[in-house]
């Protein structure tokens, strides 16, 4: 199931499957993301939210299935993983960043070192893309000077640098003390509106309704039920979903 439109395909997965020894995570799961579709996938821990993320850039290595990403099937023999971890941005629950370090040494390292940038160019790269995120004064800082929302931004402007063609989302603010979040979910609203296809796996459920274009429930490694934000928070037709979506409005 896409999206309505009849957007490019960003994102497909097939029959996934993922086990870690006996158990059993992932049991063939289905997904299309299509181009700057923005879809929120959600359900209790353990379901395999994150196991589907960490698949779709190999940081997982699939037992089954199929995964292709912007046309590439991802699990080729003869596909040059690297590149196309380029182009699949993720942004994690810790930010990751090498604190002795400043925000823009961060953004600039992998321009650097992957992708061979001269530094004049790489610094001027790394500006814009803090400058996206709100952080354009705060580019000599170290991570130690900023606070988790604003570390979680450079994270993210870091993978904004590489110019990826999906940015992958997991539990991107579940670190953060509350007041943090929002500065956090306003850059992921303008990377919506500035065209970014992005998977976003969150308990973030108020943004979730506001600004997903799908809302996709997962439950014991399959996809349950997906569909628009109004139909999974309003009137989910499956059961399990109906429970899980009552007991967060409860919180």
């Amino acid at each position: 199931m896409t999206a309505t439109g009849n957007g490019h395909v960003m994102l497909r997965v097939r029959d996934l499957r993922k086990s870690f020894g006996d158990l059993e995570v992932l049991k063939g799961v289905d997904l299309e993301v299509v181009d700057r579709e923005l879809v929120f996938i959600i359900g209790p821990s353990g379901s395999g939210k994150s196991t589907l993320l960490r698949c779709c850039n190999r940081l997982e290595e699939p037992t089954g299935g199929t995964i292709e990403v912007d046309g590439v099937d991802l699990l080729a023999r003869d596909t040059d993983i690297n590149a196309m971890r380029r182009r699949i941005g993720m942004v994690f629950q810790s930010f990751n960043l090498y604190p002795h370090m400043t925000a823009r040494g961060n953004v600039t390292l992998a321009l650097r070192k992957v992708l061979r940038k001269p530094r004049a160019e790489a610094e001027a790269i790394a500006g814009e893309a803090l400058a996206k995120v709100g952080l354009a004064d705060k580019r000599d800082a170290y991570p130690s000077e900023l606070s988790g929302g604003q570390q979680q931004r450079v994270a993210i402007a870091r993978a904004l640098a590489l110019e990826p063609k999906i940015m992958l989302f997991d539990e991107p603010t579940s670190a953060l003390d509350p007041e943090l979040v929002g500065g956090v979910l306003n850059v992921m609203r303008d990377m919506r509106e500035a065209g970014m296809t992005m998977v976003v796996v969150s308990h973030e459920m108020q943004f979730a309704r506001a600004a997903a274009d799908r809302v996709v429930f997962m439950d014991e490694g399959v996809i349950v039920e997906q569909g628009p934000p109004e139909h999974i928070f309003a009137a989910p037709a499956h059961r399990r979903t109906r429970e899980f979506v009552s007991e967060i409005q409860r919180h």
